[in-house]
């Protein structure tokens, strides 16, 4: 069933050209960029510093007298200004994310809002959470265990990049990581699966957390086991409030089926008791149109803008026999009753017939309809001729109704 959006959350309801979408894409990416700016520009300055803090964790656990170097000749620039730029992005995702939810809102029906809202905040948090985790549980962990197994004789001296590109790796595997919760809330309200789908699958999604965590993570066993417990556990986490969003949409969807059932017996009886009052008024004005044609009251012309075509509807077989038979018992009736009833200026005087001058007329009204196509009309008429004429008239309407036929043929 179709839902309604509500207009003071959506405004307008009047879709937007295509361009108009673009250009509001294009705003809101602007207004993005140059939050990222300011926040960088604020950041720069303190760019050594903040690297200091991100190097803390292995600084604590190199040797006495070791530290990190620079092999290149601009990474003592390079890598505090990439951090700098990666922290003001990751400052700024609160914003980020609100420019993004004010594009796609308005697009939303209110119970999408209701489920997205607190996932989009919710999404950003464990974002954080999982950088956090990162920083203060794995890296001290990895770094450890990284000097600990350093061979005999062999100086630790990390490269201030390579140890940046390694710890924006953590940052970001770990803060994907801590969005599973939300992905498996997400699949179960787009109808995806199932939470007993899911519970059903545990063993093959924990074999998959290590296959992540493998593929996410440097290549030592600790920082891949320390990503994919955390995801294990948020898995659980996500789907024990996947069941709370999954009843929640099992009733949402309960309730509009019970609403659509209720309104379909009094959608569809309105409608046929007004087609079937069109459907009588419709065919009585066609059957007095029809009459006025064959008497020679009405012209094709007359005929055509008499007649609807857009509100012709079809009759069944029933009806059509039905139809036909009232039509017989109708004709049979007038003829008993209007046998002699002819006038005289309509009849011969030796051998019956309709007048020449009417009769004229109607072959003049035979070949405007054949010169305009009109066959079925044509011949219409010329059986209506045959009902009225004497022999010779009829050989006439006869060989005009062959010619008719050779036409078709």
């Amino acid at each position: 069933m179709t839902q309604s959006k509500d207009p003071a959350d959506n405004g307008s309801l009047q879709e937007q050209p295509f361009v108009s979408h673009l250009v509001e894409l294009r705003d809101r990416l602007m207004k993005a960029v140059v939050v990222v700016i300011i926040v960088f520009l604020c950041l720069f300055p303190f760019a050594n510093d903040i690297y200091q803090l991100i190097s803390a964790p292995l600084l604590a656990k190199l040797p006495q007298g070791d530290q990190m170097i620079a092999t290149g000749v601009i990474s003592p620039f390079l890598a505090p200004f990439k951090l700098a730029l990666v922290a003001a992005i990751f400052f700024a995702m609160p914003y980020l994310l609100y420019q993004l939810w004010a594009f796609i809102a308005p697009g939303l029906y209110k119970h999408e809002k209701r489920v997205l809202i607190p996932m989009v905040g919710s999404s950003a948090i464990l974002f954080y959470m999982g950088a956090a985790f990162a920083f203060y549980v794995v890296f001290p962990l990895v770094f450890a265990f990284m000097v600990a197994t350093t061979p005999e004789g062999v100086n630790m001296a990390p490269d201030i990049t390579q140890y940046l590109e390694f710890v924006l790796t953590l940052f970001f595997a770990f803060g994907l990581a801590f969005e599973v919760p939300i992905a498996t809330i997400i699949l179960v309200w787009m109808g995806v699966t199932t939470p007993e789908s899911l519970a059903h699958k545990r063993p093959y999604i924990i074999v998959g957390a290590f296959c992540v965590g493998m593929l996410l993570t440097p290549p030592d066993v600790i920082s891949q086991t320390l990503l994919a417990l955390p995801m294990w556990v948020l898995f659980e986490v996500g789907l024990f409030f996947s069941r709370v969003v999954y009843r929640d949409r099992q009733r949402r969807v309960a309730a509009e089926e019970a609403e659509y059932e209720s309104d379909t017996p009094s959608a569809t009886a309105a409608p046929a008791a007004v087609t079937a009052t069109a459907s009588s008024g419709e065919a009585a004005a066609s059957t007095e149109t029809l009459t006025d044609f064959f008497d020679g009251d009405m012209t094709p012309e007359d005929l055509e803008k008499a007649v609807d075509t857009d509100r012709f509807v079809p009759l069944s077989e029933e009806e059509l026999d039905e139809e036909l038979d009232a039509i017989e018992a109708e004709d049979a009736i007038e003829a008993e009753e209007d046998d002699d009833d002819y006038n005289e200026s309509d009849l011969g005087e030796d051998d019956g017939g309709m007048s020449d001058e009417l009769l004229e007329e109607k072959l003049r009204l035979v070949q405007e309809l054949r010169d305009q196509e009109e066959e079925t009309k044509a011949r219409g008429v010329l059986y209506e001729l045959l009902g009225h004429a004497n022999d010779e008239q009829a050989k006439v309407v006869r060989n005009i109704l062959d010619q008719l036929d050779g036409i078709d043929e």
